[in-house]
């Protein structure tokens, strides 16, 4: 099989464990000629990747190329969605087709509720990214608000409006979903401690330049505290994916049927390990059909035999600027 000569983009909602390695190579073949850096990338390599034949075997394109270059194909461009962080350079992620996005978190976010979106109050406290242009995050909420329950709605900075909401929800029993950034979150906690019991929290992350950092274990454990919950749920997500995937405790993600998540070595960025090994993140996201679908992130983690995974943390300094320089343009 010529992986150069097919061109066409995949439903990738469709698929399942059994097609899965299918629509990976399918998408491969695509995006090798027609997302111009990848193929630059691949090339760089100087592998073979005419006799590929299963997904372990592909590329994964550093994540730090979305804050350099340009990652998507020629197409126009109609969105671009920017990451936050307190640094000059951010990554972009340019959108041909806002509909891929779209077709990814509806279903995604629908199963991870467990329940019709239109019987669940979504309040979205989500101050840092709604205060600058361009956020996926913002972007989802907005686009899920319209279809859940009737006191759905984002909250910059008013916490008290926050409070008197989740207070009326619980007073009615509506079921609720607190969707809010990590320092956000944590304010709102030490203010307004209340036992919950028809209201779930998911942290989205985002705690960096905002307050004394902690990690997810002590954050979960301050936001348990405040409302007496026994978990704190979490999303796993980023600019430059289409995809997410959810957390309802314990820190264990369950990612939709096109998204796998793979680690790699630290010391040898091109070697995958097996499950339950430490490594480096490297994701799959057949979502991103219009830019890239293989992804190497700088976060740390394991996977686990059933394709769930934790996150533990991030690459330091010296192993992220040692896997780029390794990919690095001649």
């Amino acid at each position: 099989m010529n992986v150069i000569t097919e061109k066409r983009m995949i439903d990738f909602t469709k698929t399942t464990s059994e097609n899965f390695n299918s629509l990976a190579l399918s998408t491969f073949q695509n995006q090798i000629t027609e997302t111009p850096v990848y193929g630059q990338f691949c090339k760089a390599l100087g592998r073979d990747f005419h006799s590929i034949n299963h997904w372990r075997e592909l590329p994964f394109l550093p994540i730090s190329f979305f804050k350099t270059h340009r990652v998507c194909q020629d197409k126009p461009v109609v969105h671009t969605f920017e990451s936050s962080g307190t640094g000059g350079n951010r990554s972009q992620h340019l959108v041909n087709d806002l509909s891929l996005y779209e077709q990814s978190f509806f279903p995604t976010f629908q199963d991870y509720l467990g329940a019709p979106l239109k019987e669940v109050s979504l309040l979205a406290l989500l101050p840092s990214y709604l205060e600058r242009n361009n956020s996926s995050l913002v972007y989802m909420a907005n686009a899920l608000l319209p279809f859940a329950h009737e006191t759905s709605g984002f909250f910059l900075n008013d916490f008290e409006a926050l409070k008197n909401q989740i207070i009326a929800n619980e007073k009615n029993e509506v079921k609720t979903l607190l969707l809010g950034v990590s320092f956000a979150l944590l304010d709102f906690s030490e203010l307004f401690p209340m036992p919950l019991n028809f209201t779930s929290i998911m942290e989205t992350g985002g705690m960096k330049g905002r307050r004394e950092e902690l990690t997810r274990s002590e954050l979960h454990a301050a936001l348990r505290k405040a409302f007496q919950l026994e978990e704190i749920h979490s999303e796993y997500g980023m600019t430059e994916l289409f995809s997410q995937a959810y957390s309802k405790g314990k820190g264990i993600f369950v990612c939709p049927p096109w998204m796998k998540v793979v680690c790699r070595d630290i010391q040898d960025p091109l070697s995958l390990l097996p499950a339950g090994k430490r490594g480096a993140l490297n994701i799959i996201d057949l979502a991103n059909q219009n830019s890239c679908s293989f992804i190497a992130t700088e976060d740390v983690g394991i996977v686990h035999e059933n394709g769930t995974f934790e996150i533990l943390g991030r690459m330091n300094h010296a192993e992220i600027r040692g896997c780029n320089l390794l990919f690095s343009e001649s």
